[in-house]
């Protein structure tokens, strides 16, 4: 990692079987967090341990590139890389790079089921009432066996609900058709950020964020987040996704010699913003527990106290940047952040903190049997990759070349909630028209009986002679022997077939949309 010279104490290095328990890069903007994220990254790969990051930048795609003698800091880097010790040598690293939007690297997708409606809820920034509405629309489509694959499923969902409120209200719970407009708003600012790219099929997979190269490098997987960071709460909801479903789906390992998997977390405060209390309960239950299936998350963030202390509690390897102090309220968090760490007695950590420079970090990383190292002011080794980002046609040929090349760029659309809800008011449809066309032969057979008997009646009136009044069958048919339950359903399925009669069948489908 980094270390020695005059000045600074021993040199300091993350033991690998202690990577998975969970770490810490904080420091202002520009004091060189982005070159620490880098150098650790690179090492897990070249240890075999796969990574993923955030590119919130763009500046993260260098490391698929060795680095230059000829770049403009070369200098500096090779007067560091000679305080410490060390010799220098360039190298790039395995990537792969994915992004929700499909433009700068694979698209990265998942289904609006695998999401759920914790999640969605957090992405939508719904309240309590609409985040109930969003249970009962998951729990709905289990049970009807309706996949929700994307966000015109969940739009149907809601669609669905909102016409049969009532039925559903009683086996659900209340079902608010006000709440339902919320969401769909929602949405429709949702789609308008681009959100709808990051729902459908296929999903990612998380073995092909798991993989090395032929020569046991770890790849690097970078996700583009410089254009989703206009929209944070999709940034830390995808994020905070793709965490829950490691935990979710890996299996135990223990305390394995190295890491199955490092997830950097940039921009780390993102996730914890305005985040519900049951969300940021479901962060500290992940990061406490997920270590034990060998993944390590690392947050990247300005300040420490942007982390939650019960999530900040788990984070054992820590490099400190230096912090700005400009108000009381900096003074209070520089002095907390001090207070973290384990003291050294050769200097003042809450001094330090504000004295040390670009390219400089205190560092505390884990012993042995897992106990905090002693604070030392270090030296943040030069990378071996290129600083800075890559030529865009750089990166498509390095994308076009990808082991994952052609798997998620098509999407797939198959039968779904929206589909099979379309199928079942096309059938109800059908149904009705069918109705409607036995109604009105019906009505038809009996105009041309009453024609037939007025026919006759004139007729024998003509001749002289007049029968007794009889009543027309059928006027019989309609009146006497129809009950009242036969005369609605009679006249309810004559309004089937008009514009009105539509909107009725509508909103009785869910007594019509039964399994078949």
């Amino acid at each position: 990692m980094g270390g020695g010279g005059e000045g600074y104490g021993q040199p300091q290095s993350l033991r690998l079987d202690h990577g998975n328990r969970h770490g810490l890069i904080a420091g202002a903007t520009g004091t060189g967090k982005t070159v620490t994220l880098q150098v650790m990254a690179q090492g897990f790969s070249d240890a075999g341990v796969p990574v993923f990051l955030s590119d919130v930048k763009g500046d993260l795609s260098g490391l698929a590139l060795p680095g230059s003698a000829e770049g403009k800091l070369h200098g500096a880097f090779t007067k560091r890389a000679e305080t410490i010790g060390l010799d220098l040598a360039y190298s790039g690293a395995p990537v792969t790079f994915w992004d929700i939007y499909g433009e700068q690297g694979h698209p990265v997708r998942s289904t609006v089921a695998e999401m759920g409606p914790l999640l969605l809820s957090r992405l939508l920034e719904l309240t309590d009432p609409q985040e109930g509405v969003m249970n009962v629309a998951f729990r709905l489509a289990d049970d009807e066996a309706l996949p929700i694959l994307d966000l015109k499923d969940l739009r149907a969902m809601l669609t669905f609900i909102a016409e049969n409120a009532t039925e559903i209200s009683a086996k659900y719970g209340l079902v608010s058709t006000s709440s339902i407009g919320a969401i769909q708003r929602r949405l429709l600012v949702l789609e308008n950020q681009g959100g709808e790219k990051m729902f459908g099929e296929p999903a990612l997979a998380l073995s092909d964020m798991m993989l090395t190269d032929p020569q046991g490098r770890g790849r690097i997987n970078i996700l583009a987040a410089d254009k989703l960071m206009a929209a944070p709460r999709l940034y830390s909801t995808f994020l905070l996704w793709l965490l829950s479903e490691l935990f979710e789906e890996l299996p135990e390992v223990g305390n394995p010699e190295k890491p199955k998997l490092v997830f950097f977390f940039d921009e780390a405060h993102l996730l914890f913003d305005g985040a519900p209390k049951a969300l940021t309960d479901k962060v500290e239950q992940v990061v406490r527990l997920i270590r034990s299936k060998g993944v390590g998350v690392y947050f990247i963030t300005q300040k420490p106290a942007d982390v939650p202390d019960d999530v900040l509690a788990q984070l054992g390897n820590r490099v400190q940047h230096a912090l700005r102090v400009f108000t009381p309220r900096d003074q209070r968090d520089l002095r907390l952040a001090a207070q973290t760490y384990r003291e050294n007695p050769r200097f003042s950590t809450e001094e330090a903190i504000k004295e040390v420079g670009t390219g400089e970090a205190l560092t505390s990383f884990l012993e042995a049997k897992g106990i905090p190292g002693i604070v030392e002011r270090t030296l943040i080794r030069p990378p071996s990759s290129h600083l800075g980002p890559i030529e865009p046609g750089v990166r498509a040929a390095l994308i076009a070349g990808s082991p994952l090349a052609g798997k998620y760029e098509a999407v797939i659309d198959r039968e779904s909630a929206y589909e099979r809800l379309a199928a079942r008011a096309e059938a109800a449809a059908r149904e009705a028209a069918k109705t409607e066309a036995e109604e009105a032969k019906a009505q038809q057979n009996a105009r041309e009986s009453e024609n037939d008997a007025r026919e006759f009646r004139n007729a024998r009136r003509y001749d002289g002679g007049m029968p007794a009044r009889k009543t027309s069958p059928s006027r019989r048919r309609s009146g006497s022997s129809d009950s009242v339950g036969e005369a609605f359903a009679k006249s309810f399925a004559r309004q089937l077939g008009t514009r009105g009669g539509q909107a009725i069948m509508r909103g009785i489908l869910g007594s019509l949309f039964k399994k078949r």
